[in-house]
């Protein structure tokens, strides 16, 4: 088939619908899956959190295959059991921890999330070695000796582990918010040093719960423990206390207006007092346009003007009024003679006769 100008005639194109469109193929495989149109896309897991996550992967596969070696190659004793019961509930508790986290994560800084997995990372180790590290032999002053098992203080060494590391986390997460109010090279220093100065305490402080009973802490330890807490606690106080000084304080809300009608009665608006001269009482002149003479304030004489000129109008032309067209009149219609009563006729005179006058 030809058109009239001889060209070959060619179909145009069809459009296709999504369901007539060729099926969807898998992507090849290494390669992300395209984006579905009008289908929201998952957003993505956080680097931090996705390293936090494996962190804490890590600390668990390690934290098993300590255990396992120490139940394989161990002092067999009556406790095996116990200790391995207690192993598989602190395992499981951490894990419960990590998913937790991972939970709230989207509502936290991205270095909260990363800093609480390391804490309970560290409340792991705490607890794997208070379970498995062997009980204190006491001498029993009579030549023999006897084991500690201390089981409710090693509890009491764990909660104290996990409330040390959370409160220090958010000790640093406030510290920091508070920071974020008022950004100098000063106060950003001392944030740091404060960080710095809580993370070492935690540090000294797990390390003396984890091994209470394995180690004899000389004194010096304790007076730079105390150094340190003293430290951190004066940073930590000192970033509000700058805020409240320098920070620029937020503005209030205005506060909560009645209706008119209820509630107290509304004052009436209070006129401006027109401005005067320097001695209070004298008023400044007013201007053509109705605002002060603001430069009679500064010389003390008035600013003289000049009225406008009226502008010249030319004469206006008087036009004739419009004529208005004849009104077109109407055809009256005739009226017609009022009926007049008949004429009664004359009666003949009394002396006429045959109808006739006398003569006079």
């Amino acid at each position: 088939m030809s058109t009239p100008n001889g060209a070959p005639y060619e179909p145009a194109p069809q459009q296709q619908t999504p369901q007539q469109q060729a099926p969807h193929q898998a992507p090849a495989q290494g390669t992300a899956p395209a984006a579905v149109p009008g289908r929201p896309q998952a957003p993505g897991m956080p680097k931090v959190l996705r390293g936090a996550i494996w962190i804490a992967i890590g600390a668990l596969i390690a934290a098993a295959i300590v255990c396992v070696v120490w139940v394989l190659i161990g002092p067999q004793s009556n406790e095996l059991v116990g200790r391995a019961f207690l192993t598989i509930v602190l395992l499981a508790g951490f894990s419960a921890c990590v998913l937790l986290e991972a939970s709230l994560a989207e509502r936290r800084p991205p270095w909260l999330v990363l800093a609480s997995m390391v804490g309970w990372v560290l409340v792991l180790l705490v607890g794997a070695v208070k379970i498995w590290a062997p009980f204190e032999v006491v001498d029993d002053g009579y030549g023999g000796t006897y084991t500690d098992e201390n089981v409710a203080e090693r509890i009491w060494h764990l909660l104290l582990a996990i409330g040390l590391v959370q409160l220090a986390v958010w000790t640093q997460h406030f510290l920091w918010k508070a920071h974020q109010r008022h950004v100098t090279t000063f106060t950003r220093a001392i944030t740091i040093a404060t960080t710095a100065l809580t993370g070492a305490l935690v540090l000294m402080l797990l390390f003396f719960l984890a091994f209470a009973d394995t180690f004899d802490f000389h004194e010096f330890y304790w007076r730079l423990v105390v150094a340190l807490a003293i430290l951190a606690v004066v940073g930590t106080l000192m970033i509000p206390l700058l805020n409240a000084l320098f920070a620029p304080k937020k503005p209030r809300p205005a506060p909560y207006a009645a209706a008119p009608g209820y509630g107290a009665p509304q004052a009436a608006p209070q006129l401006q007092q027109w401005p005067t001269y320097a001695d209070g009482r004298t008023p400044l002149p007013v201007m053509p346009d109705g605002s002060p003479d603001w430069n009679a304030y500064y010389t003390g004489v008035p600013t003289a003007f000049q009225a406008p000129a009226p502008a010249p109008q030319a004469p206006m032309q008087q036009q004739p009024p419009a004529q208005q067209p004849p009104m077109p009149q109407q055809p009256v219609p005739p009226v017609p003679p009022a009926p007049q009563p008949p004429v009664p006729p004359v009666p003949p005179y009394p002396g006429d006769q045959g109808g006739h006058m006398p003569p006079r």
